[in-house]
């Protein structure tokens, strides 16, 4: 799966006039490739053993390096076998759009390179199962999109760019000492292996330190507050492709990183850090709707929604229950497919309206894109939490195991954290509907004409995350049914 676009990638360094020599071959090949990668996680599908779900399989474990017990691991369980087909099919969604909407600047052979790289780095952090292997393709994904806001986003790219490289190899330092701390206390590398001990053999001093270290790396990717402040300007200036997975797939590394390796590793670490993590959750939940409703661009108004709806992720993540791990994977893949039909959505307004300012864009845009404007309608809709639809299932169950948390934790403390939340899911609401009222409904702007209805490749990206926003949350036991078992398996030593 990550051979395809690894050797699509290396093909591209061939110049120009021997391969691929114009933008149209070389976006078909850009769909070839991901298009193939896709069908190929497509297959893990359906060669997974869903009854025995808790088990890594299809797994590749050679010697790396056998003086320090490093090894090439890989393998797929429940808990992120969703993420890597929502990886590959958001990656190759993205290249399709682009064949018709290339970001503005130019360089579309760097760029579906790039692109390519970054859905490497992006696999393999979902399958690896050694840590440092784990460690290097979460570190893979960094360059490819500081390359991608700094040659083709707006006009701000150079300081966001910046920022984001600036604020991820920080959180990375954190992490890689933290993952280290258990490892060398643990002697051993292999997370699965980690996972079944649940902390046996490292000490309690150990684990809270290690904890806390990988609870702030991880959480400057989730993003959580108050170490998301790249992330707003990251999504502004980004282009449209870039938005779609840093907000659909890198901010879910952060989240699976927490749920994968931190918390299973250092279970002691994590009741004693708990209460913190609700704590910054929960704030990030309103601080982020709140944010929201002060917002005139869209993009940066979707950019503070991720920090609201990745709260109740990282919210699920804290009762330390598997009613809130499997509320948090939920959120993880609802989040993905929501806010990156959104993105989507926003890019294809900037092409037609020439900006994402809310006052400039004025209402009416049922009259004038009514197509357009339905499908921003749905997605608005699905991401404020409506019964039925992806977004809905995350967030109740993320507020229904904070009533509940684990029974070494305070739950009066919880239960207030699921109030606020609460507050925080109602704010949603207001600021989505503020933004349908104001670009979709009322009167259009003075001189408004029909714009350019959408074309086939923008409906090929839409369609799909549509039907699965519908599915998931019309039949949410598609996900859950998947997730519940390793879960169990991952958190049963904490009690």
């Amino acid at each position: 799966m990550m051979a395809i676009p690894a050797c699509a990638a290396l093909a591209l360094l061939v110049p120009k006039r021997r391969f691929l020599p114009d933008d149209a071959s070389l976006g078909r090949f850009g769909i070839l490739v991901s298009g193939a990668t896709l069908l190929v996680g497509l297959s893990a599908v359906t060669a997974f053993d869903f009854s025995d779900a808790s088990r890594a399989q299809l797994a590749v474990n050679r010697t790396w390096e056998p003086s320090i017990g490093l090894r090439f691991h890989l393998g797929v369980d429940g808990i992120s076998l969703p993420l890597v087909v929502l990886t590959a099919l958001l990656t190759f969604l993205c290249l399709l759009y682009t064949h018709r909407h290339p970001p503005a600047g130019g360089r579309l052979r760097l760029f579906t390179a790039l692109l390519l790289v970054l859905e490497i780095g992006m696999l393999g952090t979902f399958v690896a199962l050694d840590l440092i292997l784990f460690f290097v393709f979460f570190e893979v994904v960094l360059i490819p999109m500081f390359a991608v806001i700094l040659l083709w986003g707006g006009p701000g790219r150079r300081a966001a760019a910046t920022k984001f490289i600036l604020y991820t190899l920080l959180g990375s330092g954190l992490l890689l000492a933290g993952m280290l701390l258990i490892a060398v206390n643990a002697g051993t590398l292999d997370m699965t292996e980690l996972a079944r001990r649940h902390g046996a053999g490292v000490s309690h001093g150990v684990q809270v330190t290690g904890f806390l270290l990988m609870m702030l790396g991880f959480g400057v990717k989730a993003p959580m507050w108050p170490l998301h402040t790249w992330l707003p300007d990251a999504h502004t200036e980004a282009p449209t492709a870039g938005s779609v997975l840093l907000a659909g797939v890198l901010l879910k590394m952060g989240t699976y990183g927490l749920v994968r390796i931190a918390v299973p590793s250092a279970p002691d670490g994590a009741r004693s850090c708990a209460l913190a993590l609700g704590l910054l959750a929960v704030i990030g939940i309103v601080y982020g709707a709140l944010a929201c409703l002060a917002q005139t661009d869209l993009k940066r108004m979707i950019a503070y929604s991720s920090v609201g709806h990745m709260g109740f992720v990282l919210l699920g993540i804290a009762t330390l229950t598997p009613v809130g791990v499997n509320a948090a994977l939920f959120g993880n893949i609802a989040h993905g497919l929501i806010t990156g039909l959104l993105f989507f959505l926003a890019g294809s307004v900037k092409d037609r309206y020439g900006t994402g300012d809310l006052e400039r864009i004025g209402g009416g845009m049922l009259g004038a894109a009514p197509r357009l404007a339905s499908f921003l309608t749905f997605a608005s809709v699905a991401s404020l939490g409506l019964p039925g639809l992806a977004g809905f299932w995350g967030e109740m169950l993320a507020l229904l195991g904070a009533y509940r948390p684990d029974a070494g934790l305070s739950r009066p403390a919880f239960v207030t954290f699921m109030a606020v939340g609460g507050l925080g899911a109602v704010l949603t609401a207001a600021y989505f509907l503020r933004l349908l009222s104001k670009i979709t409904h009322g009167r259009p702007r003075e001189g408004a004409a029909a714009v350019v209805a959408p074309s086939v490749y923008e409906y090929a990206a839409w369609v799909p995350l549509v039907a699965l926003t519908l599915l998931v949350g019309v039949w949410p036991k598609t996900l859950l049914a998947v997730t519940s078992d390793p879960v169990r398996a991952l958190f049963g030593g904490l009690g």
